[in-house]
Protein backbone atom coordinates (compact mmCIF):
# COMPACT_ATOMS: atom_id res chain seq x y z
CA UNK A 1 0.00 0.00 0.00
CA UNK A 2 1.47 3.34 -1.07
CA UNK A 3 2.50 5.94 1.50
CA UNK A 4 2.38 3.48 4.39
CA UNK A 5 5.51 3.66 6.53
CA UNK A 6 5.61 0.06 7.73
CA UNK A 7 9.17 0.44 9.04
CA UNK A 8 8.16 3.24 11.40
CA UNK A 9 5.03 1.44 12.62
CA UNK A 10 7.07 -1.71 13.30
CA UNK A 11 9.61 0.23 15.32
CA UNK A 12 6.90 1.99 17.34
CA UNK A 13 4.96 -1.22 18.10
CA UNK A 14 7.99 -3.29 19.03
CA UNK A 15 9.64 -0.74 21.34
CA UNK A 16 8.82 -1.60 24.98
CA UNK A 17 6.92 0.79 27.23
CA UNK A 18 4.79 -0.61 30.05
CA UNK A 19 2.74 1.88 32.11
CA UNK A 20 5.09 3.97 34.23
CA UNK A 21 8.08 2.69 32.23
CA UNK A 22 7.65 4.54 28.93
CA UNK A 23 11.20 5.94 28.57
CA UNK A 24 12.23 3.91 25.52
CA UNK A 25 9.11 4.66 23.52
CA UNK A 26 9.22 8.28 24.73
CA UNK A 27 12.79 8.66 23.43
CA UNK A 28 11.71 7.24 20.08
CA UNK A 29 8.76 9.63 19.87
CA UNK A 30 10.88 12.68 20.72
CA UNK A 31 13.40 11.73 18.07
CA UNK A 32 10.63 11.43 15.46
CA UNK A 33 8.76 14.65 16.26
CA UNK A 34 11.45 17.16 17.26
CA UNK A 35 11.96 18.35 13.67
CA UNK A 36 8.22 18.47 12.95
CA UNK A 37 7.09 20.92 15.65
CA UNK A 38 8.07 24.23 17.22
CA UNK A 39 8.56 23.01 20.78
CA UNK A 40 8.92 19.71 22.62
CA UNK A 41 8.40 19.45 26.37
CA UNK A 42 8.24 16.50 28.76
CA UNK A 43 6.16 17.04 31.89
CA UNK A 44 6.85 15.57 35.32
CA UNK A 45 4.69 12.51 34.66
CA UNK A 46 6.48 11.75 31.38
CA UNK A 47 3.99 12.97 28.78
CA UNK A 48 5.56 14.36 25.59
CA UNK A 49 4.08 17.72 24.53
CA UNK A 50 4.92 18.38 20.87
CA UNK A 51 3.61 21.86 20.14
CA UNK A 52 2.97 23.17 16.63
CA UNK A 53 2.03 26.84 16.67
CA UNK A 54 -0.48 28.40 14.29
CA UNK A 55 0.79 31.10 11.93
CA UNK A 56 -1.91 33.42 13.25
CA UNK A 57 -4.03 32.67 16.29
CA UNK A 58 -5.42 35.95 17.68
CA UNK A 59 -7.93 34.11 19.88
CA UNK A 60 -5.15 32.03 21.43
CA UNK A 61 -7.13 28.82 21.08
CA UNK A 62 -5.57 25.43 21.68
CA UNK A 63 -6.39 21.94 20.44
CA UNK A 64 -4.92 18.95 22.23
CA UNK A 65 -4.50 15.63 20.43
CA UNK A 66 -3.66 12.68 22.68
CA UNK A 67 -2.19 9.28 21.80
CA UNK A 68 -1.02 7.11 24.67
CA UNK A 69 2.44 5.58 24.50
CA UNK A 70 2.08 2.89 27.12
CA UNK A 71 1.20 -0.74 26.42
CA UNK A 72 -0.31 -3.31 28.74
CA UNK A 73 2.38 -5.22 30.60
CA UNK A 74 3.45 -6.67 33.93
CA UNK A 75 5.61 -5.95 36.98
CA UNK A 76 7.74 -8.46 38.87
CA UNK A 77 6.43 -8.95 42.42
CA UNK A 78 8.46 -11.97 43.65
CA UNK A 79 11.40 -14.21 42.77
CA UNK A 80 10.96 -17.68 44.23
CA UNK A 81 13.61 -20.11 45.46
CA UNK A 82 13.91 -21.70 42.01
CA UNK A 83 14.21 -18.42 40.09
CA UNK A 84 10.62 -18.28 38.79
CA UNK A 85 8.98 -14.85 38.75
CA UNK A 86 5.57 -13.90 40.02
CA UNK A 87 4.01 -10.75 38.63
CA UNK A 88 1.10 -8.37 38.70
CA UNK A 89 -0.59 -6.99 35.61
CA UNK A 90 -0.34 -3.40 34.39
CA UNK A 91 -3.57 -2.97 32.43
CA UNK A 92 -6.35 -5.34 31.52
CA UNK A 93 -5.66 -8.94 30.53
CA UNK A 94 -7.77 -11.94 29.63
CA UNK A 95 -5.71 -14.54 31.55
CA UNK A 96 -6.09 -17.28 28.95
CA UNK A 97 -4.18 -15.14 26.43
CA UNK A 98 -1.03 -15.54 28.55
CA UNK A 99 -0.70 -19.23 27.67
CA UNK A 100 2.42 -20.12 25.66
CA UNK A 101 3.65 -16.51 25.35
CA UNK A 102 7.15 -15.09 25.46
CA UNK A 103 7.86 -11.94 27.46
CA UNK A 104 10.77 -9.57 27.97
CA UNK A 105 11.83 -8.78 31.52
CA UNK A 106 13.47 -5.36 31.70
CA UNK A 107 16.02 -5.78 34.47
CA UNK A 108 19.64 -4.64 34.45
CA UNK A 109 19.43 -5.91 30.90
CA UNK A 110 16.57 -7.33 28.84
CA UNK A 111 16.02 -11.07 29.23
CA UNK A 112 13.50 -13.29 27.50
CA UNK A 113 11.12 -15.33 29.60
CA UNK A 114 8.15 -17.56 28.95
CA UNK A 115 4.76 -17.62 30.63
CA UNK A 116 4.58 -20.98 32.39
CA UNK A 117 1.66 -22.77 34.01
CA UNK A 118 0.71 -26.26 35.20
CA UNK A 119 0.94 -28.77 32.31
CA UNK A 120 -2.40 -30.14 31.14
CA UNK A 121 -1.05 -33.69 31.54
CA UNK A 122 -1.00 -33.39 35.33
CA UNK A 123 -4.17 -31.32 35.79
CA UNK A 124 -7.19 -32.76 37.49
CA UNK A 125 -10.49 -32.73 35.60
CA UNK A 126 -11.59 -29.87 37.81
CA UNK A 127 -8.43 -27.87 37.01
CA UNK A 128 -8.87 -28.41 33.27
CA UNK A 129 -12.40 -27.02 33.37
CA UNK A 130 -11.82 -23.99 35.57
CA UNK A 131 -11.44 -20.44 34.27
CA UNK A 132 -7.80 -19.30 34.12
CA UNK A 133 -6.50 -16.63 36.49
CA UNK A 134 -3.35 -14.55 36.08
CA UNK A 135 -2.10 -16.07 39.33
CA UNK A 136 -1.98 -19.46 37.58
CA UNK A 137 1.02 -18.21 35.61
CA UNK A 138 4.67 -17.54 36.38
CA UNK A 139 7.61 -16.34 34.29
CA UNK A 140 10.37 -18.85 33.58
CA UNK A 141 13.75 -17.35 32.62
CA UNK A 142 15.57 -20.68 32.38
CA UNK A 143 17.92 -19.64 35.17
CA UNK A 144 18.29 -20.43 38.85
CA UNK A 145 17.57 -17.87 41.56
CA UNK A 146 21.20 -16.73 41.92
CA UNK A 147 21.49 -16.04 38.19
CA UNK A 148 18.09 -14.35 38.03
CA UNK A 149 18.84 -12.01 40.93
CA UNK A 150 21.98 -10.73 39.17
CA UNK A 151 19.68 -9.26 36.52
CA UNK A 152 16.11 -9.00 37.82
CA UNK A 153 14.64 -7.19 40.83
CA UNK A 154 11.16 -6.92 42.27
CA UNK A 155 9.54 -3.92 40.58
CA UNK A 156 11.05 -4.50 37.14
CA UNK A 157 8.70 -4.06 34.19
CA UNK A 158 7.81 -6.87 31.81
CA UNK A 159 6.46 -6.53 28.27
CA UNK A 160 5.24 -9.00 25.68
CA UNK A 161 7.51 -10.24 22.90
CA UNK A 162 6.01 -10.25 19.39
CA UNK A 163 7.16 -8.63 16.14
CA UNK A 164 4.99 -6.87 13.57
CA UNK A 165 3.99 -8.68 10.40
CA UNK A 166 1.87 -7.76 7.40
CA UNK A 167 -1.15 -9.96 6.66
CA UNK A 168 -2.92 -9.08 3.44
CA UNK A 169 -3.95 -5.43 3.80
CA UNK A 170 -3.53 -5.58 7.58
CA UNK A 171 -0.78 -5.28 10.17
CA UNK A 172 -0.53 -7.65 13.12
CA UNK A 173 1.49 -7.20 16.30
CA UNK A 174 1.41 -6.81 20.04
CA UNK A 175 0.64 -3.27 21.22
CA UNK A 176 -1.21 -2.05 18.13
CA UNK A 177 -3.18 -0.62 21.08
CA UNK A 178 -2.11 2.08 21.15
CA UNK A 179 1.09 2.39 19.19
CA UNK A 180 -0.92 2.66 15.98
CA UNK A 181 -2.24 5.98 17.30
CA UNK A 182 1.29 7.14 18.12
CA UNK A 183 2.05 6.37 14.47
CA UNK A 184 -1.06 8.22 13.28
CA UNK A 185 -0.15 11.34 15.26
CA UNK A 186 3.46 11.37 14.04
CA UNK A 187 2.37 10.87 10.42
CA UNK A 188 -0.20 13.65 10.76
CA UNK A 189 2.40 16.09 12.10
CA UNK A 190 4.51 15.47 8.98
CA UNK A 191 1.87 16.95 6.67
CA UNK A 192 -0.09 19.29 8.95
CA UNK A 193 -0.24 22.85 7.60
CA UNK A 194 -2.44 25.93 7.73
CA UNK A 195 -3.91 24.96 11.09
CA UNK A 196 -5.79 27.88 12.68
CA UNK A 197 -5.09 27.06 16.34
CA UNK A 198 -2.03 25.94 18.30
CA UNK A 199 -1.80 22.15 18.18
CA UNK A 200 -0.61 20.31 21.27
CA UNK A 201 0.25 16.79 20.13
CA UNK A 202 0.57 14.93 23.40
CA UNK A 203 1.94 11.41 23.64
CA UNK A 204 0.56 10.35 27.00
CA UNK A 205 1.64 7.87 29.67
CA UNK A 206 -0.21 5.42 31.89
CA UNK A 207 -3.48 5.35 29.95
CA UNK A 208 -3.85 1.60 30.47
CA UNK A 209 -3.94 2.04 34.25
CA UNK A 210 -6.39 4.93 34.43
CA UNK A 211 -5.83 7.76 31.90
CA UNK A 212 -3.29 9.26 34.27
CA UNK A 213 -1.11 11.03 31.73
CA UNK A 214 -3.99 12.58 29.81
CA UNK A 215 -5.51 13.93 33.00
CA UNK A 216 -2.31 15.73 33.96
CA UNK A 217 -1.60 17.03 30.44
CA UNK A 218 -5.15 18.33 29.98
CA UNK A 219 -5.02 20.12 33.30
CA UNK A 220 -1.79 21.85 32.28
CA UNK A 221 -2.77 22.73 28.70
CA UNK A 222 -6.45 23.56 29.34
CA UNK A 223 -7.39 22.98 25.68
CA UNK A 224 -10.41 24.47 23.94
CA UNK A 225 -10.73 21.37 21.75
CA UNK A 226 -9.66 17.78 22.38
CA UNK A 227 -9.18 14.89 19.98
CA UNK A 228 -8.13 11.51 21.36
CA UNK A 229 -6.58 8.81 19.21
CA UNK A 230 -6.96 5.20 20.26
CA UNK A 231 -7.91 1.76 19.03
CA UNK A 232 -11.40 0.37 19.31
CA UNK A 233 -12.96 -3.07 19.14
CA UNK A 234 -13.50 -4.65 15.73
CA UNK A 235 -15.58 -7.71 16.60
CA UNK A 236 -16.26 -8.47 12.93
CA UNK A 237 -15.56 -12.14 13.51
CA UNK A 238 -17.35 -15.49 13.17
CA UNK A 239 -20.21 -15.73 15.67
CA UNK A 240 -20.57 -11.98 16.16
CA UNK A 241 -24.04 -10.56 15.77
CA UNK A 242 -24.38 -7.31 13.83
CA UNK A 243 -25.09 -5.23 16.92
CA UNK A 244 -22.01 -6.59 18.72
CA UNK A 245 -19.36 -5.68 16.15
CA UNK A 246 -18.73 -2.07 17.29
CA UNK A 247 -16.56 -1.56 14.17
CA UNK A 248 -15.26 -3.58 11.21
CA UNK A 249 -11.81 -3.71 9.65
CA UNK A 250 -11.58 -2.00 6.28
CA UNK A 251 -14.76 0.03 6.78
CA UNK A 252 -12.84 3.23 7.48
CA UNK A 253 -11.67 5.21 10.46
CA UNK A 254 -14.09 5.32 13.39
CA UNK A 255 -15.64 8.46 14.84
CA UNK A 256 -16.33 7.96 18.52
CA UNK A 257 -19.81 8.79 19.75
CA UNK A 258 -19.55 7.21 23.20
CA UNK A 259 -17.40 4.99 25.35
CA UNK A 260 -17.78 3.88 28.96
CA UNK A 261 -16.17 7.06 30.29
CA UNK A 262 -17.19 9.69 27.74
CA UNK A 263 -20.18 10.98 25.86
CA UNK A 264 -18.41 12.82 23.06
CA UNK A 265 -19.50 16.40 22.43
CA UNK A 266 -22.25 16.23 19.82
CA UNK A 267 -20.68 19.17 18.01
CA UNK A 268 -17.31 17.41 17.66
CA UNK A 269 -19.03 14.25 16.43
CA UNK A 270 -20.93 16.17 13.78
CA UNK A 271 -17.85 18.20 12.81
CA UNK A 272 -15.84 15.00 12.31
CA UNK A 273 -18.60 13.39 10.23
CA UNK A 274 -18.96 16.44 8.00
CA UNK A 275 -15.19 16.77 7.64
CA UNK A 276 -14.84 13.12 6.64
CA UNK A 277 -17.63 13.37 4.09
CA UNK A 278 -16.31 16.61 2.61
CA UNK A 279 -12.87 15.03 2.13
CA UNK A 280 -14.16 11.66 0.88
CA UNK A 281 -12.69 9.86 3.90
CA UNK A 282 -14.33 6.53 4.70
CA UNK A 283 -15.65 6.41 8.27
CA UNK A 284 -17.88 4.43 10.61
CA UNK A 285 -19.50 5.38 13.94
CA UNK A 286 -18.13 3.94 17.19
CA UNK A 287 -20.21 3.28 20.27
CA UNK A 288 -18.11 1.39 22.80
CA UNK A 289 -20.16 0.49 25.86
CA UNK A 290 -17.20 -0.95 27.83
CA UNK A 291 -13.75 0.58 28.10
CA UNK A 292 -12.52 4.15 28.35
CA UNK A 293 -9.89 6.24 26.55
CA UNK A 294 -7.95 9.48 26.95
CA UNK A 295 -11.05 11.22 25.54
CA UNK A 296 -12.35 11.45 29.11
CA UNK A 297 -9.26 13.28 30.34
CA UNK A 298 -9.33 15.64 27.38
CA UNK A 299 -12.98 16.46 27.85
CA UNK A 300 -13.09 17.26 31.54
CA UNK A 301 -9.68 17.61 33.16
CA UNK A 302 -8.80 20.99 31.69
CA UNK A 303 -9.76 23.91 33.88
CA UNK A 304 -12.55 24.96 31.49
CA UNK A 305 -13.39 21.60 29.95
CA UNK A 306 -13.00 20.98 26.22
CA UNK A 307 -15.15 20.27 23.18
CA UNK A 308 -13.85 16.73 22.78
CA UNK A 309 -14.18 13.65 20.64
CA UNK A 310 -12.03 10.86 19.29
CA UNK A 311 -10.79 9.21 16.14
CA UNK A 312 -10.51 5.46 16.67
CA UNK A 313 -8.68 2.77 14.71
CA UNK A 314 -10.69 -0.48 14.41
CA UNK A 315 -8.63 -3.37 15.81
CA UNK A 316 -9.29 -7.08 16.16
CA UNK A 317 -8.08 -9.16 19.12
CA UNK A 318 -7.51 -6.22 21.46
CA UNK A 319 -5.20 -6.77 24.45
CA UNK A 320 -3.64 -9.81 22.82
CA UNK A 321 -0.30 -10.22 21.05
CA UNK A 322 -2.11 -10.69 17.72
CA UNK A 323 -3.85 -7.31 17.47
CA UNK A 324 -4.77 -6.52 13.87
CA UNK A 325 -5.60 -3.28 12.07
CA UNK A 326 -6.26 -2.46 8.42
CA UNK A 327 -3.73 -0.20 6.69
CA UNK A 328 -6.38 1.87 4.91
CA UNK A 329 -8.26 2.50 8.16
CA UNK A 330 -4.98 3.77 9.61
CA UNK A 331 -4.35 6.09 6.66
CA UNK A 332 -7.96 7.28 6.82
CA UNK A 333 -7.36 8.16 10.47
CA UNK A 334 -4.29 10.25 9.58
CA UNK A 335 -6.23 12.05 6.86
CA UNK A 336 -9.25 12.75 9.07
CA UNK A 337 -7.09 14.08 11.90
CA UNK A 338 -5.30 16.51 9.59
CA UNK A 339 -8.52 17.63 7.92
CA UNK A 340 -10.08 18.33 11.33
CA UNK A 341 -7.07 20.22 12.68
CA UNK A 342 -6.92 22.41 9.56
CA UNK A 343 -10.62 23.37 9.59
CA UNK A 344 -11.57 23.73 13.26
CA UNK A 345 -12.23 27.43 12.71
CA UNK A 346 -14.66 26.81 9.85
CA UNK A 347 -17.34 25.13 11.97
CA UNK A 348 -20.11 26.83 13.94
CA UNK A 349 -19.40 25.64 17.46
CA UNK A 350 -22.25 27.73 18.91
CA UNK A 351 -25.11 25.63 17.51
Amino acid sequence: MKNFNIELLSKICETPGAPGHEKRIRDLVINEVKSLVDEVEVDNLGNVHAIKRANSNPEGKKVMVAAHMDEIGFMVTHIDENGFLRFTTLGGFDPKTLTAQRVIVHGKKDVIGVMGSKPIHVMTTEERNKVSKTTDYFIDLGMNKEEVEKIVSVGDAVTRERGLIEMGDCVNCKSIDNRVSVFVLIEALKTLKNHPYDVYAVFTVQEEVGLRGANVASHKINPDFGIALDTTIAFDLPGAQAHEKVTSLGAGTAIKVLDAMTICDYRMVEFMKQTADRNNIKWQPEILTAGGTDTAGLQRMGKNGAIAGAISIPTRNLHQVIEMAHKQDILDSVNLLNACLETLDKYNWDH
